[in-house]
């Protein structure tokens, strides 16, 4: 088996964007490959260095994968920061990372401005964010992982991931890391918009932006009834403009193609009325994640059950991680007297 890497960093709960555009391919990959899902708390840091509650965003994280269907017997679930093989993989990775090449990192230049336009503070950037690109070298380079699911921001990452694996593998002259590459499990990528009318569905774009898994059915219907809207087509058959689009796209994903077809014709024919199309939204989304939500229910307060998968992927993923860190150190120089 081909051995697949992903981590979803402990920044919040998963929400629509989560599962339709990644954890449902988990759920269908877990029984091809060999696979490692991970939370990542120590990438979660690059970001929020002070969490107000960094267990238990971990722990809502965890609830959520195994409710979404991602099964320990199946695939490795494991904390980040219960393998400390990754830290020190990270730092050997570290010494042969170039400054110049991490500043050039594109997620990395868009984040400094960020981080300037909201605090107006040029120096507040953590050398974490800096070397963000070599800590996701290492979780993917301990397990030797071949396939990594990831988006389009994400693709630099994973070619600066290939680059600090070729690099080892040349100083030393040992080929010891393969090639990772991008992988996308299913034909179609899922992509789905917030309900804000502007991109994505993301943790950090709002709370009206994203739908969460463990949201209730009062919170989702609030927050779909909330979506940005206009005033409806000028004409018939006109193109879709964003906020509409991003509205339909969700309904295509969650409701099904008759729902649609038939919200589609009535916005063609200039006769769509948007809190009727808002209200079947709402209610598709909530039937759609039904039994996510209940299981999320179940599981959060299931202590014994959460302990025992920690647990076990930290025993499962030390195992690879040790098998690769003994090599590396043999390679670099390391011995014991």
């Amino acid at each position: 088996m081909e051995t697949v890497v992903s981590g979803i960093r402990s920044t919040g709960n998963l929400h629509l964007g989560n599962y339709y555009g990644a954890i449902q391919n988990f759920v269908k990959m877990q029984k091809e490959y060999n696979c490692y899902f991970f939370i990542a708390d120590w990438h979660s840091l690059t970001t929020h260095p002070t969490p107000a509650d960094l267990h238990g965003n971990v722990k809502q994280v965890l609830v959520e994968y195994l409710a979404a269907g991602i099964d320990p017997d199946k695939a490795t679930i494991y904390l980040q920061s219960d393998v400390p093989e990754i830290a020190e993989l990270y730092l050997y990775l570290n010494m042969n990372a170039y400054m110049g090449e991490l500043e050039r990192s594109t997620s990395f230049k868009d984040k400094v401005r960020a981080f300037k336009e909201k605090d107006n503070q040029p120096d507040n950037v953590n050398a974490g964010l800096l070397t963000y690109p070599v800590l996701m070298a290492a979780d993917i380079l301990i397990h030797k992982a071949t396939k990594v699911p990831v988006g389009k921001d994400q693709e630099q990452h994973l070619e600066m991931a290939r680059t600090f694996g070729n690099r080892f593998n040349r100083l030393y002259q040992k080929d010891v890391f393969p090639e990772p590459f991008a992988f996308n499990f299913s034909d179609k990528l899922v992509k789905i918009p917030g309900l804000d009318g502007k991109g994505k569905m993301g943790k950090s774009e709002g709370e009206g932006n994203a739908v969460y898994l463990s949201d209730s059915p009062e919170v989702i219907r609030k927050k779909v009834m909330r979506a940005v809207t206009d005033s409806g087509p000028t004409a018939e058959n006109q193109p879709k403009p964003p906020e509409i689009k991003n509205l339909f796209d969700i309904m295509g994903v969650v409701s099904g193609s008759t729902i649609y077809n038939h919200f589609d014709d009535l916005y063609m024919k200039r006769q769509i009325r948007y809190g009727d199309m808002k209200k079947q939204l709402a209610e598709d989304i909530i039937i759609a994640t039904a039994p996510i939500r209940e299981k999320i229910n179940d599981i959060a307060n299931d202590a014994p059950y959460l302990r025992q998968v920690a647990k076990h992927g930290a025993i499962k993923a030390r195992e690879s991680a040790q098998r690769t860190i003994k090599e590396v150190r043999e390679i670099i120089g390391f011995r014991s007297f």
